[in-house]
């Protein structure tokens, strides 16, 4: 049996059908999508907004908030006008709002334009999609600050829900801008990123996705970080202590997550095809912040069996494993634990009790596109803290390739008399096995 293709030597079919699940699962929820004045001024966007009529078109309610920055700055210096920032944030007089008012309408009206594309041999051939603007964003001002005035700059007061509700009930596709509105009619200059946490959180939104110039957040040894969770988040931003646009995005997301949005998304607007990636793959292409760890490690369930029977059977065609057929995974199915991302099943071990004292470790498996983290430890010390809560005193651990690794992991070969008497007596000399045995 050849092994299974990973994510990127999957054919467009093979591609298409993995990417069912997750057209199914995002199928009729609610997404916010922001993104800057930097990647509407991209030539990337044009691909951008044909994602977004793709996700429109699967059935997926899309509020996409804009920001303007770049815009503003040239508006502003067109008129020869100054604005200045502080802590990141734009003092904005009452005469720079004309400016800024030009520069948000102008995107605006683009990206409507550009959804309302239609022509023949094009990506958005058919697509009719109905965009839609207006005064769903109330405002208050953001007042004097280290006695510092911001003037027109303001905040987010609240969100009509209902109203956007109804649109995207209705099909539309909602556009937000940098923009609100107060009570008493005037117009405050806001954060894109606020509209967009409030929104979200506001709508009870599925997923908040953040657009920005990197892949995603980079760790310390420079490598993509794929998932985290607020308290990691946390951390990382007392490191970094800046406000680029990553810290905002960051700070949005562990907000977010503690407000009920459960997914946050924080990808790139310049690497083309980066937010389908991020949607409809295992793996993504970005970064998600999640209210829970991504990949979680459970008990086996019925419903696993499936799952199970994908991972072990090319190891077992290998002669690393003894088969097991269906109807004894589904027999002994609560002796095992997976490792579970988005439904599938990446790893499994199971821990049959062998006596009062002992039990074994067996069938450890992990797909061979993920077994270069600490999966299998993760799941041995599963195992473990069950062994444990048994009172448990022993694991052993039977092998013909992989004895190395239990090492490793603490265990010591032992002669295979050592193995309690019901074990040693199904002991099969034909294969061999290395017999291991750690003591908990």
């Amino acid at each position: 049996m050849q092994p299974a293709p990973t994510q990127t030597q999957l054919t467009p079919v093979h591609w298409f059908r993995n990417s069912a699940p997750y057209i199914n699962t995002h199928r009729g929820k609610t997404f916010v999508v922001m993104f800057g004045g930097e990647a509407v001024a991209q030539d990337n966007f044009n691909s951008l907004i044909h994602d977004f009529a793709l996700l429109h078109s699967l059935g997926i309610k899309l509020v996409l908030v804009h920001g303007a920055r770049p815009q503003v700055e040239q508006s502003l210096k067109n008129r020869g006008l100054d604005s200045t920032l502080h802590a990141d944030v734009r003092i904005t007089p009452h005469e720079a709002m004309p400016a800024i008012l030009e520069a948000v309408g102008a995107i605006r009206l683009q990206i409507e334009a550009q959804l309302s594309m239609g022509l023949a041999n094009s990506p958005m051939y058919g697509s009719r999609i109905d965009a839609i603007s207006g005064n769903f964003v109330s405002a208050k001002p953001f007042g004097v600050r280290d006695g510092i005035d911001y003037q027109m700059t303001g905040e987010v007061r609240s969100i009509d829900v209902d109203a956007i509700r109804h649109n995207l009930d209705n099909n539309h596709i909602v556009i937000l801008g940098p923009t609100g509105f107060s009570i008493t009619g005037e117009i405050f200059n806001l954060l894109a990123e606020d509209v967009a946490l409030t929104t979200a959180t506001a709508l009870g939104a599925d997923k908040l996705i953040f657009l920005g110039e990197q892949d995603g957040i980079m760790g310390r040894d420079g490598r993509l970080l794929h998932e985290m969770i607020p308290n990691e988040v946390d951390r990382l931003l007392r490191d970094r202590q800046d406000q680029s646009e990553i810290s905002h995005f960051l700070r949005c997301a562990a907000s977010a997550c503690r407000q009920g949005v459960h997914r946050t998304h924080i990808i790139s607007y310049t690497k083309d095809g980066a937010l389908i990636e991020e949607l409809f793959t295992r793996d993504g292409s970005g970064t998600l912040v999640s209210h829970d760890p991504y990949e979680e490690i459970r008990r086996a369930t019925i419903h696993d069996v499936i799952g199970l029977l994908e991972l072990l059977k090319p190891l077992e065609e290998q002669g690393i494993l003894i088969r097991r057929s269906q109807e004894r995974l589904e027999q002994e199915i609560e002796f095992y634990s997976v490792i579970e991302r988005d439904g599938t099943i990446l790893g499994c071990a199971a821990l049959y009790p062998l006596d009062t004292q002992s039990a074994e470790v067996a069938s450890l498996a992990i797909h061979p596109d993920y077994r270069k983290g600490s999966r299998g430890a993760d799941l041995l010390a599963f195992l473990e803290q069950q062994a444990r809560s048994h009172s448990l005193h022993h694991l052993y651990a039977l092998t013909t390739h992989t004895a190395h690794w239990f090492v490793e992991q603490g265990f010591v070969e032992v002669a295979v008399d050592d193995l309690p008497a019901p074990r040693r007596a199904n002991y099969d000399h034909t294969r061999n096995s290395k017999v291991l045995k750690k003591h908990l």
